[in-house]
């Protein structure tokens, strides 16, 4: 998943601002006692999705994996004052620690927070939003893409974590979640409703802004 060079990774690491102390809390929490601790944004990634959130200004955000809760923190942060934040994640075992830190971060009046599968949820979602971001099972990115491309305003933006897939994207034999994030990749790419950048932040974001519907 990483990249660059450690040195070169920590001094970006060095030249970014810095993460919250709740933030700082929440990925020693993770790294220390919950599986997976690499799905967490982390602080370089998470700066970056604060600061596409504060340019943006979103009244409504759709996330889908919502995971130990830090990139929701990071994105509720451009919010309006009247904004909200959707974040859904399949994962019921976490909800008591998510919905402890959201309450910790003063977030949980503005997070409705639903557990779930995205598939099933998000056809029953009405609002319209400003800004998404994509992170939970690879092989639907698709088919959330497709399931949420009517609900983005034209002009929001839709952002797809772990595009880069560790660098398994470039592999001459792709296995089944690689294949799924190929497909996704070139979807996006030629869907002429969207202007789109692959970013090579991390693990790669695919960064997309509607241009028409």
């Amino acid at each position: 998943m990483e990249f660059l060079p450690e040195d070169i990774a920590n001094y970006v690491g060095s030249r970014t601002s810095t993460e919250s102390d709740l933030l700082k809390k929440i990925g020693r929490d993770t790294h220390a006692n919950i599986l997976k601790p690499r799905m967490l944004s982390g602080h370089v990634q998470g700066r970056f999705l604060a600061m596409i959130s504060q340019f943006l200004k979103p009244k409504n955000i759709l996330e889908i994996g919502t995971y130990t809760g830090y990139s929701a923190i990071c994105l509720a942060e451009g919010l309006s004052i009247d904004g909200r934040l959707t974040t859904i994640d399949v994962n019921e075992e976490l909800e008591s620690r998510v919905r402890s830190y959201f309450q910790q971060a003063g977030l949980a009046e503005k997070i409705e927070y639903r557990i779930g599968s995205a598939l099933k949820i998000i056809p029953t979602i009405t609002e319209e939003f400003d800004l998404v971001f994509i992170d939970a099972d690879k092989e639907n990115y698709s088919t959330y893409y497709d399931l949420i491309f009517d609900k983005v305003k034209v002009g929001g933006v839709i952002l797809a974590d772990n595009v880069l897939w560790s660098g398994k994207v470039t592999n001459p034999k792709p296995d089944k979640d690689t294949r799924a994030i190929l497909e996704f990749n070139t979807k996006v790419n030629n869907d002429g409703r969207v202007e789109n950048l692959l970013l090579p932040l991390r693990d790669g974001i695919m960064m997309m802004r509607k241009i028409s519907g």
